[in-house]
């Protein structure tokens, strides 16, 4: 049987390689629960075999995965991503080792190999007040893209949703609680749920896109309505009942970021979010409750903090639909 510590290419064809390395994956990504952890494991763990396997008489340990890290030094890439990959690389090896891929103890010097360390913290992008707003003007409301991509985009600025969680959002958890609209029981990271306060800004662009796709307040007008953000084609005729991936959503805030001339994907929405909320006088603990940040249970217990929905992040971004 071919393993991990004993694959090369005097033992696999081009087809077989492709084919151990779909088995490597799959063992990997069906372990992971995130689709974004996902997405970079696949990514991470696949580059990293096209490396390995054409190495003569290579074998995986720790001395091989240190000699990929300085590949990757050398390749000039940045020390999360080198770290993200040696991640994704731990994984596969403690997956392989369970399934009898790769020797136990191979598998332990792999998770002790070190990353890179990283000196001093990113910054990461957000936009202005000014430019948010401008932002949220670009899209053409006269068509159906245009009222789509402006509900995605308020959902992304105005909620500091994550893209995967706006992909995933179904109408039915647009409800109202003590005389707001909100986001209810949206899953997080590593399933945590959480409700979203909504400003009345957003609200009106899901409204406008909602009336669309046969969507009113109190009611679904199609019984097996779901998704809030359908696929809408080169003819502006919109798929109701499919969803928007998370990719296509990536896209969508790109093509705007360009006309906005700004670097920007969907995470620095959902930072133009918590920077214009802590800006507009917001509790950094209501931020850390609607973004659903992984310690806020633990700032919950220790402060005693409960949501507060009458008053939240999400009203003083100081933005409007024009």
């Amino acid at each position: 049987m071919t393993t991990l510590a004993t694959a090369n290419p005097t033992q696999l064809t081009p087809a077989r390689a492709a084919l151990f390395t779909d088995q490597v994956v799959s063992l990997v990504i069906d372990a992971v629960e995130s689709d974004n952890t996902r997405r970079a494991y696949e990514r991470a763990i696949r580059d990293f075999m096209a490396w390995y396997l054409p190495q003569p008489g290579q074998t995986l340990n720790k001395a091989t995965v240190n000699a990929y890290r300085a590949y990757l030094v050398d390749a000039g890439l940045s020390a999360s991503s080198i770290n993200q990959r040696l991640s994704a690389i731990r994984k596969m090896a403690n997956e392989a080792a369970d399934n009898d891929l790769l020797d136990q103890g191979q598998a332990n010097g792999i998770a002790r190999a070190k990353g890179l360390r990283q000196e001093g913290r990113r910054l990461g992008n957000w936009l202005t007040r000014d430019q948010a707003q401008a932002l949220l003007n670009l899209p053409d409301d006269s068509t159906n893209k245009g009222r789509r991509d402006r509900a995605a985009l308020a959902l992304l600025v105005g909620c500091g949703l994550r893209r995967d969680e706006a992909a995933r959002l179904d109408w039915r958890q647009v409800q109202q609680r003590e005389g707001r609209w909100l986001i209810v029981d949206l899953v997080g990271k590593r399933g945590k749920v959480r409700s979203v306060p909504m400003p009345s800004w957003c609200k009106a662009a899901l409204d406008d896109w909602g009336a669309a796709v046969g969507w009113q307040d109190g009611g679904l007008l199609a019984p097996d309505f779901g998704p809030v953000l359908h696929p809408v084609n080169k003819g502006d005729s919109i798929a109701v009942g499919e969803s928007m991936t998370p990719q296509a959503i990536y896209y969508l805030v790109r093509e705007y970021a360009a006309l906005l001339g700004a670097d920007i994907a969907p995470h620095d929405l959902r930072r133009t979010f918590a920077k214009l909320a802590q800006k507009g006088g917001a509790a950094l603990e209501q931020i850390q409750l609607t973004l659903g940040h992984a310690s806020i249970k633990t700032t919950e217990r220790y402060l005693g903090i409960e949501q507060d929905l009458t008053t939240a992040p999400c009203d003083v971004l100081g933005l409007r639909l024009e």
